[in-house]
């Protein structure tokens, strides 16, 4: 894999999650890397190639590990649901 590729990536990748605001996870989902991949691209290589996507992107991040408390209690509520509804039957 040539550096330009590596370089493209993490600019796609920095591009994705500003404008889609979506977690690494989902980001990694749509692009078919790893979490791991999308996270080292984005924090580690993006500010080199790209500092002011790199800027956006962290904030988007930080926005994300702000919210990710609430998400876990979301999906964890909707397990609850849903094996109280099989259950039921």
């Amino acid at each position: 894999m040539s550096f330009y590729h590596v370089e493209k990536r993490c600019v796609e990748l920095g591009e994705y999650i500003a404008e889609h605001k979506v977690t690494v996870r989902q980001a990694a989902e749509v692009f078919g890397v790893s979490k791991s991949t999308v996270h080292i691209d984005v924090t580690k290589r993006l500010p080199t190639v790209a500092p002011a996507l790199a800027d956006k992107v962290a904030a988007v991040l930080q926005e994300n590990k702000a919210e990710r408390h609430i998400r876990g209690g979301i999906a964890t509520r909707e397990k609850y649901l849903k094996t109280k509804k099989t259950a039921e039957k």
